[in-house]
């Protein structure tokens, strides 16, 4: 017996008869399977956005798991209908599964595993503002293997979630509405400390981006040559996290000139 009858012979005790084969019952699961995770991907949003508080957080984080769940178990369904139910053909399909695992999806295994962790984890979710690597933005979407944040200048930017393996994820708001923003100003040294003060936190106060039941708070430091002012504040909405900065800071500016204030000219760091 030749190499190729042997070959054959292994393949045939493998797989199911071609006559044997439930063409139909193969065709309702994926058919099955397909509709569930259209549904999924339909509901989960629909029921996100008619919810409120911790249950939407814990909501839309689960829709990659239900995806995950529909095709292990529609897989679980055909694997019987293909292959002939015997041990060995267990174990040489485990290994097959294996040997493809380890080696063609390595990297995207990694992604689904760091993905289904995050879930528990939640080192993001939809909603959250997020920094990781070079790229900041808003997280628009989680799925099993990846998530999409959109930049401020709108550029939507997919990252793997194995990037938590060996990056750190520098999350801004973790699940809240709320997003502290930063405006700085770097005055000569010579000023009422005092009043600049003020005069800083009533510009915060009186934006009408500003959130007025968060703190307001204007931290000094003196440097070489200049003072640095940081006017931290809250937006009402995170999304107007740089339109508040902007507004802080030319409204900061035309209130200190009408102080007297003058902006330092050599900054040494």
């Amino acid at each position: 017996m030749n190499d190729t009858t042997m070959d054959e012979s292994s393949i045939s005790r493998l797989f199911q008869n071609l006559g044997e084969l439930q063409v139909l019952q193969i065709l309702v699961v994926i058919v099955l399977a397909w509709l569930s995770i259209m549904a999924i991907d339909r509901l989960i949003p629909w029921l996100s956005n008619r919810l409120s508080g911790r249950s939407r957080l814990y909501l839309m984080p689960s829709l990659p798991a239900l995806r995950l769940l529909v095709v292990v178990l529609a897989a679980g369904f055909l694997l019987p209908l293909l292959i002939k139910p015997t041990l060995q053909n267990f174990v040489a399909i485990l290994g097959v599964i294996g040997v493809a695992i380890g080696f063609a999806f390595k990297d995207y295994v990694s992604s689904v595993i760091a993905g289904v962790l995050s879930i528990y984890e939640r080192p993001y979710r939809p909603g959250d503002w997020v920094k990781i690597d070079d790229a900041y933005g808003e997280v628009r979407s989680v799925s099993l293997r990846a998530l999409r944040i959109v930049t401020p200048d709108d550029t939507v930017v997919t990252i793997p979630h194995s990037k938590i393996w060996d990056t750190a994820v520098y999350n801004d708001t973790d699940g809240q509405r709320y997003l502290q923003c930063v405006a700085e100003f770097f005055l000569e040294p010579e000023h009422d400390a005092k009043e600049v003060r003020q005069v800083l936190h009533d510009v915060a106060l009186t934006s009408p981006y500003v959130h007025i039941f968060h703190p307001i708070a204007v931290i000094v430091a003196e440097q070489p040559g200049y003072t640095r002012y940081r006017l931290k504040a809250y937006p009402i909405d995170s999304r107007d996290q740089f339109l508040f900065i902007s507004d802080m800071t030319v409204r900061g500016k035309a209130a200190l000139s009408r102080l007297g204030v003058r902006p330092a000219r050599f900054i040494v760091h």
